[in-house]
């Protein structure tokens, strides 16, 4: 095996057990969803922190311009930027997923005020936990975010992209197909523009973001051990988080 298989082998009995979660069963009514959507919001913002982290790394966006030298990788990334940053949306306008998102909570009647209250004190200048207080966000979703945070500040391109691939691109299509699969029992014109999100990332992440982001890790690592078994550290924790935060809105839809 590779050094990718062996990774992820390592990581199979994290991503089962997000797979088979209980938290996709508890979806059984709009109102579900849109808890869901409320709190899942954050996840969806913080990975675009994780993308633009590794665009400036493996590319040149600074002026004057000078050349990288890191032809593959800049290309994993720009591709991946210019679907996340500027994809088209279920009425054919160009949109980022994170807006796209935001379009579906309105549709299922999920609360926008927080997530919004947030980006406008981080506009402001805010680190993330003075955003987070001033909203009080639950601590497995600042917990979720603050480690997105940290592995970004490590300025480690390849734990970046671990975090990434391994905790976003590699595991969101298994996720994602799970909640479709539970959404065919509602009414699903009722939230038409989340099941096009999810589609759309099924679509991307499955066929493309994924494997190109698997390509990234090994360009990025090469033949160094020590970033291969940082690249494992980072996934393990990403996807431990990423359990706590699924056990979170559990039980907030258990309790609503």
């Amino acid at each position: 095996m590779n050094q990718i298989q062996i990774i992820e082998s390592k990581l199979e009995p994290l991503r089962n057990q997000l797979k088979s979660h209980a938290l996709y069963s508890t979806l059984s009514s709009i109102e579900d969803v849109a808890i869901f959507m409320e709190k899942h919001v954050f996840a969806v913002w913080d990975f675009m922190s994780l993308l633009k982290s590794l665009q400036n790394h493996l590319t040149n966006v600074h002026t004057p311009w000078t050349p990288k030298g890191k032809g593959p990788t800049a290309r994993f990334i720009n591709e991946i930027v210019m679907a996340e940053e500027s994809d088209i949306n279920e009425l054919g306008e160009a949109m980022s997923h994170y807006e796209m998102y935001l379009d579906a909570m309105i549709q299922v009647g999920a609360n926008t005020s927080d997530i919004n209250q947030f980006i406008k004190a981080i506009e402001k200048g805010n680190n993330i936990e003075d955003a987070a207080k001033k909203i009080d966000l639950d601590d497995p979703v600042l917990d979720f975010i603050k480690f997105t945070m940290e592995v970004i500040n490590s300025n480690k391109p390849h734990s970046i992209a671990s975090a990434f691939t391994f905790g976003r691109e590699d595991v969101i299509p298994d996720m994602f197909l799970e909640i479709v699969g539970q959404s065919k029992t509602n009414n699903e014109e009722s939230y038409s523009k989340l099941l096009y999100y999810l589609n759309r990332h099924i679509e991307l992440d499955g066929d493309e973001h994924g494997p190109i982001s698997l390509k990234m890790v090994a360009e990025l690592c090469g033949d160094d051990t020590q970033k291969w078994n940082e690249v494992l550290e980072i996934a393990n924790e990403a996807l431990k988080l990423r359990l706590k935060l699924w056990d979170h809105i559990k039980s907030s839809i258990s309790l609503n």
